[in-house]
């Protein structure tokens, strides 16, 4: 395993942030601690701002040794198009008329349920949501799913335990519920064009198998938090009753706004200037929109940002290590090292691997789905549901060892889906 200094040094600042990662409650606690530095502590413990800071950190360590042409050169040649997808992919699938549209269809299922309501939500948001992310790409989903459950499940009078259980599930469910097709979820899609995967290979192959455990995960999860659920419901909002209808009109137009920026999504000219079109639209019809997602989108791209540029100088060691396994043994690999790196980065260095088996590339990106809700950083939508969620946990902010504990039942029910049927 040969590398420049400047690859050791880029692994050492990797495993820096992902050790940040893990302490960012520690800040929040020193922000309490030491009012006078507080600002600067709420913004390292601030997860959305953890790969950034430390993507910068590597950008002036490589001026040091390698000079600043080089670092710019390669900041520059990093493709970014995957933060600023899921920046505008937030953005428009946060703004009312959307958020409109699918509660009417929630509320439509909620009724026909023979569950309690909040029960009844609980359960769409962690199952059907999650599977819509395969038409509207996962980062859409997450977010739609995140403002559903937030005033249900993530509220502060809810006990943390059943909070993260129903993050865990979420996270979870969003990774494996963008495999009925072949352009939804980010580690299917760094393989698709290589391997020829169309979405009736995904469906057949992964999709009927992530649908059972989707709605295993749902049903367990929901069946756990019934009782906490109907004893912490929410009172009744009036300003919800209050809210005027969004005109079928505005809603089409939203609608067709992320229809089209999903279909231009692998060409971000063309999906910024369906975005500017947007924010001119929501600006017209501004009695229509609630606050965009503007703040919590950018702390997301920016995130994603940061996870490119240092997930680009660890191929050094990923990729002999993925190429080394056997097709079981690679399941079990990619399921741990996605929660340690982003599952889009690790199937692409899979799909440079010339001569890798067909059963070795299904365990490959079934061990990098399922291991998708471990972590923040395991799958991009991540960071957006933990941006629209943490506001609901203690000190506003998710810890990492809560979090593995439990995405860690829904994704051995993901594994199993995938090894077993």
């Amino acid at each position: 395993m040969s590398f420049q200094p400047i690859e050791l040094v880029a692994a050492c600042i990797f495993a820096a942030a992902l050790v940040h990662t893990f302490s960012t409650r520690l800040f929040e606690r020193l922000a309490h601690r030491i009012p006078r530095h507080a600002g600067l502590f709420h913004l390292l413990g601030e997860v959305e701002v953890v790969f950034g800071f430390w993507a910068i950190v590597l950008i002036l360590a490589m001026t040091l040794l390698d000079g600043p042409e080089k670092a710019l050169t390669y900041a520059e040649t990093r493709n970014y198009s995957e933060p600023i997808f899921v920046f505008v992919v937030m953005v428009i699938a946060g703004s009312r008329p959307i958020l409109h549209a699918v509660k009417s269809v929630i509320q439509l299922g909620v009724r026909l349920l023979p569950i309690e309501p909040q029960v009844a939500t609980a359960w769409l948001g962690l199952a059907v949501v999650p599977l819509l992310g395969s038409l509207v790409t996962e980062p859409a989903a997450m977010t739609i799913a995140a403002l559903m459950l937030a005033p249900v499940v993530f509220r502060t009078e809810m006990p943390e335990p059943p909070k993260y259980l129903a993050l865990g599930v979420l996270f979870v469910n969003v990774s494996i519920g963008g495999t009925l097709t072949s352009y939804a979820a980010p580690p299917v899609l760094m393989v698709a064009t290589t391997w020829h995967w169309d979405s009736g290979f995904m469906l057949s192959t992964f999709g009927w198998k992530a649908v059972l455990a989707v709605l295993l995960n749902a049903t367990v999860a929901a069946m756990v938090l019934r009782r906490k659920l109907i004893q912490h419901a929410p009172a009744s909002s009036r300003a919800d009753a209050e809210t005027p209808a969004v005109p079928v009109g505005i809603i089409a137009v939203h609608l067709a706004l992320l229809a089209g920026v999903v279909l231009l999504a692998h060409h971000p000219v063309a999906f910024l200037g369906l975005f500017l079109l947007f924010l001119g639209f929501a600006q017209a019809y501004e009695r229509h929109q609630d606050a965009l997602l503007i703040k919590e989108a950018l702390l997301v791209a920016f995130f994603l940002a940061g996870l490119v540029v240092l997930g680009g100088m660890q191929s050094w060691w990923l990729q002999p290590v993925v190429s080394a396994l056997k097709p079981l043994a690679l399941f079990f690999g990619a399921l741990g090292l996605t929660a340690i790196t982003d599952n889009a980065a690790l199937t692409y260095l899979g799909s440079q691997i010339e001569g890798i088996s067909d059963a070795s590339k299904y365990m490959l990106v079934a061990g990098a789905v399922g291991g998708g809700g471990l972590t923040v950083i395991a799958n991009a939508p991540n960071p957006a549901g933990l941006a629209l969620l943490k506001r609901g946990f203690a000190d506003e902010s998710v810890g990492a060892g809560e979090l593995f504990l439990g995405a860690l039942g829904p994704t051995v029910v993901a594994a199993a889906a995938f090894l077993l049927l």
